[in-house]
This record gives C-alpha cells, sequence and structure tokens, in this order.
C-alpha cells in the first residue's frame, strides 16, 4: 500500500500542523549552548539581527522561521501546498540534522548545556521529528506543477524586482561568506553554522521556486537581460561593502572568480559540445605560467627586460593556452567518449610533469616562478587596501573587481557563442554527434574549435591567476583540480552560465568552512555528484533547455500538458522541447 493510499487528506493536512508546531517548540527548547573562544554556539550563527522573541538565535531561529512558514501555508489556499510543504520541510530536516550530529559528535552530547541549566538538548530531536512529519505529509498528496507567472508587466515592475531580487542574492552571499567565520582547528562551528544557513536558504528558496517565484524572475532576467547584467554586476562590485568585506573573503572571493571563469571555460567543452576533458586545469596553468615568465620575474628565463603590460600579457597567454586546446582537441577527430577523456587525462598529467621537471626552463621545476609582481594601476597595487570616502576597503579589493570584470566578460563570450551558429552546431554533437554530420556540420572543426576556445578563457583566467597568487608552481594543477572544475560545471547545470558559477563557489567555499574535512574532500565531492545525478541531473542552475528535456517542459518551462500544440503533429509539443 502506497503512502497516498495511507494517508488521508485530512489526516496528512493533521501531520502537517503538527509537524510546524513541532519545530515552533524545538526552537524554544534548549539547544547546546557550549562556549568557544568568542562565542556562543548557537549564538554564533547567522540571523541573530533578528529580534527574535525569547532570546531565539541561530540555527534555531532557523527552526522557527521554518515551522512558522509552514503553519502559514497550511493556512493558505494555495495550489501548490504540497510542493512547497516538502521544500520547507526538507530545509527543516537539513537544519535539525546537521546540528543535531554536531551536537553528538562535535559538542560532547545532548547533555552538554552548560552545568546551570541541567538540562538536556532535546530541541534539536524534536525538529527531526517535525520535519519527517512535514515531509512525509506532503508527499502523501500529489506534488503540483510549478505555476507559471505571466511575464507581461510594466517595465519599471520589472526593474524593480529585479533589482529587488539581485540585492537579495547579495546579501545573501554575503551571509553565507560571513556564517561561522573561518574554518579550522580554532573555530570548528564554521561548519555546521555554514551548513545550517545552507539548509535554511535551501528549504526557503525551494518554497519561493514551488510557487514559481524564482522561474518567474529567471524569465523577466530573461527579457531585460542587459537590465539585468548591469544590476547583477553592480551587486558583485558592491560586495567589498558588505559584512563580507574582509581580507580573507575577498582572497577567497577572487579565487572563486578564477575558478568561475574557468569553469566557464569547461562548461564551452563539456556542456555545450559534450566533449568529457579530464585534463582542462592544465590550460589554466599554461596561461600561468605564460604570463608569469612575461611578467618580469627574477626567475624568469625569457631574458625580457622589465614587464610586459598585463593586457599584452594576458593576450599572449589566451593564445598559447589556444594552440595547446587545439593541439589536444586534434585527436577528438578520431576519439570520442571514454577514450577522448584518456586522452584528456594524459595530457593533463603530461603537463604536469613536464612542468615539474621544468622543461624547456620555463616552469621553474620544483622551485616554480616565484616574485610574480602585482598588478598596479595609477600607482595603485592590486594587494593594497582601498579608501573610498570614508569606507575602508580591504587588501586585494582591485583583484576581485579585475576577476568581477574578467568573469563577466566570460560569461558574454559564453552567452553569445551559445546562441551563435557554432554553439547550436556543439548542442547537435552533444546530443548525436553521427546525426549532427549526416546534417552538414563539419564536427571536427566544431570540436577543434570548442577545445581552442574553451583553453583561450582559460589561459586568461591562468594570466590573472599568475599575478595574484604571485608564485606559479606546478603543484597548484593537478588532477583534482580538473576534478573540480568538472564537477563544479555538472553541479551547477552543464551549459548553463550561472550554473558553473555557483559550483566553482559551492566547491571552493565549502573546504574553507569544513577544514577538518579536508582529508575528505574527494569522497565528500564523488558522493555529492552522485547525489545530484540522482535527484537533479539537469544540475542546480540548470540551463532552460536542457531542464526542460529532463523534466518533460516546454521551453519556456511550463509542463509540456499545459502547451496549446498538439503533439502528434510535426509542431506539436515534444516538437517544441526539441527546439
Amino acid at each position: 500500500m502506497s503512502l497516498k493510499e495511507t494517508l488521508s487528506p485530512a489526516l496528512a493536512r493533521t501531520l502537517t500542523i503538527v509537524g510546524g508546531v513541532l519545530a515552533i517548540i524545538a526552537a524554544l527548547l534548549p539547544w547546546v549552548t557550549f562556549t568557544l573562544n568568542d562565542g556562543a554556539y548557537p549564538d554564533k550563527a547567522t540571523l541573530q539581527f533578528f529580534d527574535a522573541p525569547f532570546a531565539v538565535s541561530g540555527f534555531r531561529l532557523h527552526t522557527l522561521l521554518l515551522g512558522i512558514a509552514v503553519l502559514v501555508v497550511v493556512f493558505t489556499p494555495l495550489k501548490v501546498r504540497n510542493r512547497v510543504q516538502r521544500a520547507l520541510g526538507w530545509g527543516l530536516l537539513g537544519v535539525a540534522i546537521i546540528n543535531t550530529l554536531f551536537i553528538l559528535f562535535g559538542g560532547g552530547g545532548l547533555g552538554a548545556i552548560t552545568a546551570i541549566d541541567g538540562k538536556y538538548a532535546f530541541g534539536g530531536i524534536v525538529a527531526i521529528v517535525a520535519g519527517v512529519l512535514i515531509v512525509v505529509s506532503a508527499n502523501a498528496g500529489e506534488i503540483e506543477p510549478i505555476p507559471h507567472w505571466d511575464t507581461k508587466v510594466h517595465f519599471l515592475v520589472a526593474y524593480a524586482v529585479l533589482v529587488v531580487a539581485f540585492v537579495g542574492l547579495l546579501l545573501i552571499v554575503a551571509m553565507m561568506l560571513n556564517a561561522g567565520g573561518q574554518g579550522g582547528v580554532g573555530n570548528p562551528y564554521a561548519g555546521p553554522i555554514f551548513l545550517s544557513l545552507l539548509g535554511f536558504l535551501a528549504g526557503a528558496l525551494g518554497a519561493l521556486h514551488g510557487i514559481g517565484l524564482t522561474g518567474w524572475i529567471s524569465r523577466l532576467s530573461d527579457e531585460h537581460k542587459w537590465f539585468s547584467i548591469i544590476v547583477l554586476l553592480a551587486c558583485a562590485l558592491a560586495l567589498p561593502f558588505t559584512e563580507a568585506g574582509t581580507d580573507y573573503w575577498m582572497t577567497t572571493a577572487a579565487n572563486i572568480g578564477v575558478y568561475a571563469a574557468t569553469a566557464i571555460g569547461l562548461n564551452i567543452v563539456v556542456g555545450l559540445a559534450g566533449l568529457l576533458d579530464l585534463g582542462y586545469v592544465a590550460f589554466l596553468g599554461i596561461g600561468a605560467f605564460v604570463a608569469a615568465n612575461f611578467s618580469g620575474a627574477v626567475t624568469s628565463k625569457l631574458g625580457i627586460e622589465g614587464e610586459l603590460p598585463f593586457i599584452v600579457a594576458a593576450i599572449i597567454a589566451a593564445v598559447v593556452a589556444g594552440i595547446f586546446g587545439a593541439v589536444v582537441g586534434s585527436p577528438t577527430l578520431r576519439v570520442r567518449g571514454d577514450y577522448l577523456a584518456i586522452v584528456t587525462l594524459a595530457f593533463g598529467e603530461i603537463f604536469k610533469k613536464s612542468a615539474q621537471n621544468d622543461i624547456g626552463g620555463l616552469t621553474g621545476g620544483a622551485n616554480a616562478i616565484p616574485g610574480v609582481p602585482p598588478l598596479s594601476a595609477f600607482g595603485k597595487g592590486f594587494d593594497d587596501s582601498l579608501t573610498i570616502g570614508a569606507v575602508k576597503l580591504p587588501s586585494g579589493v582591485l583583484y576581485y573587481v579585475l576577476i568581477v570584470v574578467l568573469v563577466a566578460l566570460v560569461m558574454v563570450v559564453f552567452a553569445n557563442l551559445k546562441n551563435s551558429r557554432i554553439g547550436r552546431a556543439w548542442i547537435a554533437i552533444r546530443e548525436d554527434e553521427d546525426a549532427a554530420r549526416a546534417m552538414g556540420i563539419k564536427t571536427g572543426q566544431a570540436k577543434i574549435l570548442a577545445f581552442l576556445i574553451g583553453a583561450t578563457l582559460a589561459g586568461v583566467a591562468g594570466a590573472v591567476f599568475a599575478h595574484k597568487t604571485s608564485t606559479v608552481a606546478y603543484d597548484s594543477f593537478q588532477f583534482i583540480e580538473s576534478v573540480t572544475l568538472l564537477a563544479a560545471v555538472i553541479l551547477g547545470g552543464m551549459g548553463s552560465i550561472p550554473g558553473a558559477v555557483l559550483g566553482a563557489a559551492l566547491l571552493l567555499v565549502l573546504p574553507e568552512k569544513l577544514r577538518e574535512f579536508s582529508d575528505y574532500r574527494l569522497i565528500l565531492f564523488g558522493f555529492a555528484l552522485v547525489l545530484i545525478m540522482r535527484f537533479r541531473p539537469q544540475g542546480l542552475v540548470p540551463d532552460r533547455h536542457r531542464r526542460a528535456e529532463l523534466a518533460n517542459e516546454g521551453a519556456e518551462g511550463r509542463p509540456i500538458e499545459e502547451l496549446n500544440v498538439p503533439d502528434d503533429t510535426p509542431g506539436g509539443a515534444k516538437a517544441e522541447v526539441a527546439r
């Protein structure tokens, strides 16, 4: 007997109400409050700026807000009630499980409350029960399709919505970077606090997605593309002015930008053309070594006096990386699939060993190439702090600005290529190379061009990387880095521009927050990819056409059943999806 047959709608509704009430009660029950360094757990958690009742703060506030949201949904005539309740329930479960596990294994157990209280911290257990009740009762009914909101609104309304959405996104990013501080032995709270916030945001954003709000904003952004780009760029440049504007997080954000730009380049090869590249980080390394040799570093063996302008060095790095990309792509004329993956993996290892052995005298071998000078403009070093009016910005903020501009340019290149004739050819090759060749597409040239352009973009990112890190060493470009880049593309969504950025951000921020699990990074990556492939194969932020293919939707995000096109004609709904 299925769950839907076991639970009647009335019983499911009752269980949901009980779950919401239990979530609120759990937030008010005692939780572990042991202290370390400058604050108490969970009081060091995020969202404590709310004036919450009964001194509820940290992840207990997450639990309280999710419980209240569930009760609001239950008593609201929503057409997508089960879908929204399920998202909120999973968010509540995530918050409760993460914190309960930390209390049990990292915080001394459920009885580790201060001795004065003499109580046990059962709040987490009650929250888990509440989450299970909410999820089970939601799944007992039909999970409704996501509603499709009309985007035909006045442009001023659209602009206002987009500004609010992107500013909210900026605040979420700043909150996530700052949540719990920097991880490590001295701050074991960083991991659970960050993951707790991640669980809360997943539940909240999942609920907003369930009512169709996020999809509506996405379509508004597509219709007002240039306005969205300008606002997004402004929000990205405003990050140093938020609570995440510290030296440490600016450095981390700049590293995320370098990897995001590189991941977008890999997205051309893997996401658009469908060519599995396991040695892509080598192109980042080629760009970095070329830029380092032209930078005027003392250890450079090119014999160039002085320093080439960065733009010139970056162009040279891009050209050299692109040439190597075309060379590596040439075997694609005869191999595909697993064999191509082996070829690219071999190239990555050849590059690493060549750099390690200093073949040609251009990589420094084990000594690397140190002393790469920092970039400067108008007498101001990019690694210096900057003062604007009364606001003192952290050191490295100019590198962050440069990398934001770089990522924006790479996004523009990717978007134009994707919508061009060659982009459609790559997608055709990805779906069926033989059919693409039969349609007259020169598949060999298209695949080599994909490798060339992807490598060129990685070369530019490598040039920025060389100046930012000041030392270019072969061990910065190992196989694990290629795996990280590939994981970023798959996790975010193949063929998706924001997906590559989100994937790179998660895979770089998580190790910073979970430093105590650094030895298990590959295991965690593998586990995350298995879960993504099982439950969301299109990625976290999928390309809308790929999402339509995997979710039985039309290209504009509506279910096929809602499209007013006959299904048995050449121009029917399934043909619309294919387009």
